[in-house]
């Protein structure tokens, strides 16, 4: 009985006794220490002021503050929707970030696929280096640029369209025109910085699998269609969540410094719009009321896009 005993009993010798909580705080308590200045930044601008969404149901007056102000439900929020030009506001952030993101996500992958192919040297190296120092520029300086540069008179832009014979476009005062100005302009400062990511993953393949698959006889694009881009494909799909996520902004450094009063019909999003209602006005309910709406809205689309991008991943594993 006492040998039966013994063999039913698990083995222990040897194993390690898993640690407590508390005992694995003090091991990682260097570590703990590094990360408290970063978690207490987060809490103290980011957690800290959400109590202030209160304003949002709220007719907020200064002189009585968060907690003495009236309540008044959703009214702002109904009045943003009523709003014939927060209605156009919402449209052209929705159109504005959908262009961005069909033409300006894609672009950083291309570029890094484009620089992986290049063999190492003094043009690689210096072509990556020029493609993200636009990234280093604010939108005040870049603004103006590409003002100078699309002038009419004297831009560059249009004294190439004098040369080929075709009258000068106003870009920055053409409704239509603009919002190309606004796409074309984030890709070219913002192209090279994002590539680097993607080249980071890039380095990271084993050169064996490149080298295999030259002796099977497979070309430079079946490389980079089997190799190069399912490789990626794990960060564009975060990097696309996070994307998503703040779609109703749209860039308001970019617009808020590039556009003027002849283009707010398809140039004007929701935060130059509570810019210009809700802070320049002292509407502050209101500014609240938009920006709750936009976090949700950014939080439904982070989740969604979360799933969906995790199922269409298995899918292409499974696939290839």
């Amino acid at each position: 009985m006492l040998g039966v005993a013994l063999a039913a009993r698990p083995n222990t010798l040897g194993k390690p006794r898993s640690k407590s909580l508390w005992q694995r705080i003090v091991a990682a308590r260097v570590l703990l220490l590094m990360l408290l200045p970063g978690f207490a930044l987060v809490l103290i601008f980011n957690y800290g002021p959400m109590y202030g969404l209160l304003m949002a149901f709220q007719d907020f007056q200064v002189t009585k503050g968060i907690w003495g102000s009236p309540w008044v439900g959703l009214k702002h929020f109904e009045e943003f929707f009523r709003n014939p030009m927060a209605v156009n506001a919402l449209r052209n952030t929705l159109l504005i970030s959908a262009l961005k993101l069909i033409f300006g996500f894609p672009a950083p992958i291309l570029l890094a696929l484009l620089f992986n192919e290049l063999r190492d040297g003094l043009f690689k190296r210096a072509s990556q280096t020029i493609s993200y120092m636009p990234h280093f520029v604010s939108w005040i300086v870049f603004s103006a640029l590409v003002t100078a540069m699309l002038s009419p008179s004297t831009g560059v832009v249009n004294q190439i369209i004098k040369l080929v014979g075709l009258k000068p476009i106003y870009f920055m005062a053409n409704p239509p025109w603009f919002r190309v100005v606004l796409v074309a302009s984030e890709i070219w400062k913002e192209i090279g910085w994002g590539a680097i990511i993607y080249l980071a993953a890039l380095t990271d393949i084993d050169p064996t699998l490149y080298e295999a698959a030259v002796v099977d006889g497979a070309t430079r694009l079946q490389r980079m269609l089997y190799i190069s881009i399912p490789s990626v494909l794990p960060i564009a799909a975060l990097l696309l969540i996070l994307r998503l996520g703040g779609v109703l902004s749209a860039g308001f450094d970019q617009v808020f410094n590039m556009y003027n009063a002849t283009v707010y019909e398809t140039a004007d999003i929701i935060d130059t719009f509570v810019y210009r209602s809700g802070l320049t006005n002292l509407q502050y309910s209101f500014a609240a009321a938009v920006g709750f709406f936009k976090s949700v809205v950014g939080l439904v689309l982070v989740l969604a896009v979360n799933e969906v991008a995790r199922r269409l991943s298995d899918r292409y594993y499974a696939l290839w």
